[in-house]
């Protein structure tokens, strides 16, 4: 694997961390709801689910990208352009809703995740790409007992990131060397293009990573 995909690995698994090793392992039913499935944490989240028997819904914006998630594993996959993904989730899973929701959406998405959780559900939110303010009835917490929790790393002691490390290696890095997980990455452009970069991002016409090289 070269250099700049080891980058991104190292990228995507801090950030799915919590949710891999201290989730998806010890929930019963484990039903998963990845936003963004076609984007680089996404494209991640939905194989690494996979290797760990888990059921995945994974939400996209077109077609090609919901067939993009399906060929990586998703189970049920939902345009949330034309659907609306909490009435498909509960559809899906009998009316009671999934175990755990990673989120980058944020403001405009969050009481639709609550509604969109079964009982203990937990809600990880790993970016606010459609805003960070929002209103929350906090009785819909109490009632089904709901957790919502962020991801971050910034705020993490050089202890606590060093255990990390120690956890992914023995938990998540074997899947990777076995070929079970791979880094999907869009495009390279060089340093140079980085503006064109940053537009392409933009367009969201993308699928995985876009990744800068010198």
């Amino acid at each position: 694997m070269r250099d700049d995909q080891n980058a991104l690995v190292g990228n995507c698994i801090w950030r799915l961390r919590d949710i891999v090793l201290l989730t998806l392992d010890n929930i019963v039913k484990r039903d998963f709801v990845v936003h963004g499935g076609s984007s680089g944490i996404g494209t991640f989240a939905i194989q690494i689910a996979k290797c760990r028997g888990v059921r995945v819904f994974a939400t996209a914006g077109s077609d090609e990208k919901l067939a993009f998630c399906k060929k990586l594993g998703a189970d049920v996959c939902i345009n949330y352009k034309t659907e609306d993904f909490v009435a498909r989730v509960k559809e899906e899973t009998g009316g009671k809703g999934v175990n755990v929701i990673l989120d980058c959406v944020g403001a405009p998405y969050f009481q639709q995740n609550l509604d969109s959780l079964d009982f203990d559900g937990r809600l990880f939110i790993i970016g606010t790409q459609g805003g960070a303010k929002t209103e929350l009835n906090i009785g819909s917490l109490f009632a089904r007992r709901l957790t919502v929790q962020a991801a971050g790393l910034q705020s993490r002691s050089l202890e606590n990131k060093a255990e990390i490390v120690s956890e992914v290696e023995k938990y998540v890095w074997p899947a990777i060397t076995a070929g079970e997980v791979k880094p999907v990455i869009h495009k390279y452009f060089p340093l140079s293009e980085a503006a064109e970069a940053h537009q392409l991002m933009e367009s969201s016409q993308h699928i995985g990573k876009i990744m800068l090289v010198p």
